[in-house]
């Protein structure tokens, strides 16, 4: 089908892209409609209404760059600050609560399967895509689409599914503490110490979300080190994927598993990094603007994941896709509530715990931010950041169950 851009038009098409992340997160600091759906949400409507139009194209080597060499980079320097030490110390408790609501999201994953297997092809293939995304965020999305080769149409209709369902998600959690049911049943001391603020404080805390991302101290040696040591990562974490592959090449089922599992590249971009970062904490936290880079090019990937969907494809695939996220963000809140309740977790826990599950770090700690909530954000953050890396680990494993 032809369209106004073409798919070799490189260097429009990445205007495109680049725009739209930049408008997105524009929209998504400036209006609150924008902040509740999301930046990301933004750039992936922003693509798919003009690949409906046919203005972009659905396919181009634009968007498989961004899959081959714009992903890979962003999980390391979204990963800069992962240190295990650090996030045991600091949230020991919410690491507690975030991972007995991982363990919601890994049961949900089996329900869904059990429930869909048989109206949806391939469930064994989208599930690991699901647990990994419902652990940490969108950078486990794309390592498992990638490590089990799911066909681009149907990740592009799950990411609809998918951020339809987290809009809808968030929702639910910001109106959780003001339940009659969940005042009764939980503690929400955040919440009422909100409350005993005065109404100038109120305002204080409101204007929070705006200085989130705002403006840091960041120098032309941060950012050339912050890319640096992420090509190098990626690249040592490519090579050393098809030594292992090569080494354990064999068809017995031992082979298969540790060729895999060891031999997956995106595992080994966020082990490495953990280590990294675990063992050189003040050498990479001191790395500013990696973070901001990381999520940057994140939202390059949902400008690109929206080219794709067509609204024809959306209404023929994305009913069942939207039934089992439904399956398995239930599933991970229900489970997340028991646990929180029998562990005696705060209500304003248990939501950031769940959101930074479903949503990342990033989500996590904008709810934080704009609850007010803030002694929340940076354990919201930590755990989220955790996911990263344990997202991928779940989703392979579940991948390996299913297989």
């Amino acid at each position: 089908m032809t369209t106004l851009i073409s798919a070799e038009d490189t260097w429009a098409l990445w205007t495109i892209l680049s725009l739209s992340v930049a408008i997105s997160i524009y929209l998504e600091q400036k209006y609150v409609w924008a902040n509740k759906i999301t930046g990301c949400i933004l750039a992936t409507i922003f693509t798919l209404v003009l690949a409906n139009l046919n203005i972009i194209p659905t396919e181009s080597p634009v968007y498989d760059a961004v899959w081959s060499y714009v992903v890979p980079l962003a999980v390391p320097l979204l990963l800069f600050n992962a240190n295990v030490k650090k996030i045991l110390k600091e949230s020991g408790r919410m690491l507690a609560i975030y991972l007995l609501s991982s363990a919601g999201t890994l049961l949900g994953g089996f329900v869904a399967y059990f429930s869909l297997k048989n109206a949806i092809p391939k469930l064994n293939d989208i599930i690991p895509m699901f647990v990994g995304t419902y652990t940490g965020g969108a950078v486990n999305f794309v390592a498992m689409s990638e490590q089990y080769a799911v066909p681009g149409k149907t990740v592009s209709a799950a990411i609809v599914a998918d951020n339809l369902l987290m809009a809808l998600y968030v929702f639910v959690l910001i109106s959780l503490p003001s339940m009659a049911i969940i005042k009764k049943l939980y503690k929400r001391p955040y919440e009422d110490a909100l409350l005993a603020q005065s109404e100038e404080d109120r305002d204080k805390n409101k204007t929070m979300a705006a200085k989130f991302w705002g403006a840091k101290s960041i120098s032309l040696k941060d950012i050339a080190f912050a890319v640096g040591i992420a090509f190098t990562i990626v690249t040592l974490s490519t090579k050393l994927s098809g030594v292992i592959s090569g080494f354990f090449s064999g068809k017995d089922a031992f082979s298969q598993f540790m060729g895999g599992f060891f031999g997956n590249k995106y595992l080994l971009i966020t082990t490495i990094t953990m280590m990294i970062a675990s063992f050189f904490p003040k050498q990479m936290s001191s790395v500013k603007g990696s973070q901001e880079i990381g999520t940057f090019l994140i939202y390059l990937f949902f400008a690109v994941i929206g080219a794709p969907a067509s609204i024809l494809l959306i209404i023929k695939e994305s009913p069942l896709l939207l039934v089992l996220a439904l399956i398995m963000v239930a599933v991970n809140m229900i489970v997340s509530l028991i646990f929180g309740k029998i562990f005696k977790f705060s209500i304003e826990e248990i939501i950031i715990a769940s959101n930074a599950n479903i949503g990342g770090p990033t989500t996590a700690a904008a709810m934080a931010v704009s609850k007010g909530w803030t002694e929340l954000i940076i354990p919201g953050l930590l755990i989220g950041t955790l996911g990263y890396v344990i997202g991928n680990y779940l989703g392979i494993f579940v991948g390996m169950v299913l297989h």
